[in-house]
């Protein structure tokens, strides 16, 4: 019996996130239980909209959450498709007037930084097992990052640790998280 997205998701963040140190706010987070894991059922627009309005709503009453990971199990799998709701997201978290509260990160199994070619293993940096929007708290992020200090290296750091991996290394990984 194969992994669900929930637990398959919980390890990705355990082992890649967390274990190679992506994320330096993870970790907390993860250890305490305050992620919130939403396996979407949605199958149109519409449906997708409502389920991230309700995502907001559930992060806005519940102050012990810290983020949502809201994960498209069996749509999106096209990374232009992705990008096209990735885009429509952003446009309605303005829409419902949750600017400067809530930010939208991004994975998916097959994310391109522009300018790169495919099998660039910076591009690792923001792949996933499904299709993911990571929706965090301004106001958190802003404390996490006066706290850590020099966040602004991360990325670069990121993406030269996925290139000094090489492909095996890389390959091995990620076979354990690819759905």
């Amino acid at each position: 019996m194969s992994a669900s997205p929930t637990d398959r998701t919980k390890r990705w963040l355990e082992t890649v996130v967390i274990g190679l140190n992506l994320c330096p706010f993870a970790r907390s987070e993860f250890a305490t239980e305050r992620i919130r894991y939403r396996v979407s059922e949605a199958n149109d627009r519409e449906s997708h909209a409502g389920e991230l309005l309700s995502e907001f709503q559930i992060l806005d009453s519940d102050a012990q959450l810290a983020t949502t990971l809201l994960i498209y199990r069996d749509t999106l799998e096209s990374f232009e498709d992705y990008l096209e709701h990735l885009f429509a997201c952003e446009d309605i978290l303005s829409a419902a007037g949750y600017d400067g509260v809530y930010q939208i990160a991004s994975f998916h199994p097959l994310y391109q930084f522009q300018d790169t070619e495919f099998d660039d293993p910076a591009n690792f940096t923001n792949r996933s097992p499904y299709p993911t929007l990571h929706l965090l708290r301004e106001a958190d992020l802003s404390a996490a990052i006066a706290s850590h200090g020099a966040t602004e290296k991360i990325p670069a750091r990121n993406q030269a640790l996925f290139r000094s991996m090489g492909p095996d290394a890389l390959r091995k990984l990620w076979s354990e998280f690819s759905a």
